[in-house]
């Protein structure tokens, strides 16, 4: 996913630790909100909603929709800020490649969204419909029931989507460290080539 350049969400800063947004950024969101809100009842349709995906993002409509239909908690046809909020957090950890940390920090809320039956576990079914939510490849959520189902009926409980979360932010803590690495390596490798000449 990419948020198109030019939008609103382009310019809002999400924390790269607890990928949330700052205060003044909260207080712009919820002007925005506001402005989106046409019918003025502190709720957004799916035709709003639509537009509004549409216009910042590049998901085609079944995506948006089913995005809307994750949202829309208590099945009104409408979500509200606090959901909207979630969207966009989701939108910029995306956009600044946080899927891992922003799974890591809000678990309990992903659990809830990712989780439709009202069953406390979430079937793969709902994993591979939402895996373009948080970049999430085919195989990945093949070793993710594989890994994780501890129970064995392919549905996560909390704590085993919890055991992943912890798993998933240490694979990226380690990839961190080895580009970190990398590019010092790198810059070694250029000073001492420029110390030679």
């Amino acid at each position: 996913m990419k948020l198109k350049p030019g939008s609103f969400l382009w310019y809002l800063y999400l924390d790269k630790l607890y990928c949330l947004l700052s205060l003044r950024n909260v207080k712009a969101l919820v002007d925005y909100f506001h402005l989106l809100d046409v019918h003025r009842n502190n709720t957004l349709n799916d035709v709003l909603f639509y537009h509004f995906l549409h216009h910042v993002t590049n998901w085609n409509r079944r995506q948006i929709m089913s995005v809307f239909n994750m949202l829309d908690w208590d099945a009104v046809g409408e979500i509200g800020f606090d959901q909207f909020y979630m969207l966009v957090c989701i939108l910029l950890a995306q956009q600044n490649h946080l899927e891992e940390q922003f799974v890591f920090r809000h678990s309990r809320p992903v659990f809830e969204l990712l989780e439709k039956d009202g069953e406390l576990r979430i079937g793969a079914e709902n994993s591979h419909m939402y895996k373009f939510l948080f970049n999430i490849k085919e195989e990945e959520i093949r070793e993710f029931y594989h890994d994780f189902d501890i129970i064995g009926d392919c549905r996560l409980n909390y704590k085993e989507f919890k055991l992943f979360t912890i798993f998933a932010m240490d694979k990226y803590l380690e990839k961190q460290k080895a580009e970190k690495k990398d590019k010092q390596n790198e810059v070694l490798l250029q000073n001492s080539k420029s110390h030679v000449v």
